[in-house]
């Protein structure tokens, strides 16, 4: 049985924090998930699973209407899912027996990262470390609740200037705070080993990387992509950072095939 078992959409990056970690601690995590669309007809539960056509009736009275991401859907959500998860959302975490939940990626990232401490101390060396990490964690919420906002904008094509300032402007906080972090020069964010806040940022530059999938709709709006080509020139400690990580065994898995596959898009309209 996992340590931890994570039901999310996938792919996503925010629960590659858990994984990621989970090679460095060597905990075992369990991923169950499908597309956001796919989700529209699972079980949300610690046993989540697709339906069958025939269950999707059965068990309307399961029937919950979807809000962020996956607004106004159709969800199947058992009450003990919701007991575990009062927010409803994913990625939903839970321990061994199903009935303690965990939600919100940086938590779920936590968890796994406590769980294998004896191994890796992903969490810093002591509570000073400890602090400090969180610090970046609870930093990179502000910058996640505006790119999360930002990206849903993109994908629903309803996209405007004033969501697109707002990211703007919580990427350039963001990102100026890590580079300042990483002079001079500097390897990781937070002491002489990489932590959970280097995966953290890792996972969350690499999911706001779905603007470049947008390109056009931007330009059709008189929009500039944030992730422009000359911003490597204006970060360029935060960016040599984030390919360092990307290459790394670690992260490799998981963000190099998905940032590769973003990056792609761009140059296929260059």
């Amino acid at each position: 049985m996992a340590d931890l078992r994570i039901f999310s959409y996938l792919p996503n990056p925010r629960v590659w924090k858990a994984t990621i970690a989970a090679r460095f601690c060597e905990v075992d995590v369990e991923i169950r998930g499908a597309s956001g669309n796919e989700l529209k007809d699972w079980l949300w539960d610690y046993d989540a699973r697709p339906l069958a056509e025939q269950e999707l009736q059965s068990l309307s009275s399961l029937a919950r209407t979807g809000r962020v991401g996956l607004t106004g859907a159709r969800l199947f959500k058992t009450d003990a899912f919701l007991q575990a998860q009062p927010f409803g959302n994913v990625p939903a975490a839970f321990g061994l027996d199903g009935e303690i939940g965990i939600f919100e990626s940086n938590s779920i990232m936590r968890a796994v990262a406590r769980l294998g401490e004896a191994t890796f101390q992903l969490y810093g060396r002591d509570a000073y470390e400890a602090s400090r990490i969180d610090s970046f964690l609870d930093v990179s919420l502000d910058f996640a609740r505006d790119s999360q906002i930002y990206l849903l904008a993109l994908s629903s094509g309803t996209i405007d200037a004033a969501t697109h300032a707002r990211a703007k402007e919580a990427f350039a906080i963001y990102a100026s705070g890590l580079e300042q972090a990483l002079s001079p020069r500097r390897d990781t964010l937070v002491g002489n080993d990489i932590s959970l806040a280097d995966i953290c940022f890792a996972a969350e530059l690499a999911l706001f990387m779905n603007e470049h999938a947008r390109g056009e709709q931007l330009s059709e709006r008189g929009l500039d992509r944030i992730l422009h080509p000359g911003v490597r020139n204006d970060y360029p400690l935060v960016f040599a950072h984030f390919a360092r990580l990307v290459d790394h065994e670690h992260f490799k898995p998981d963000l190099k095939p998905y940032v590769e596959k973003l990056l792609s898009k761009t140059e296929a309209r260059t």
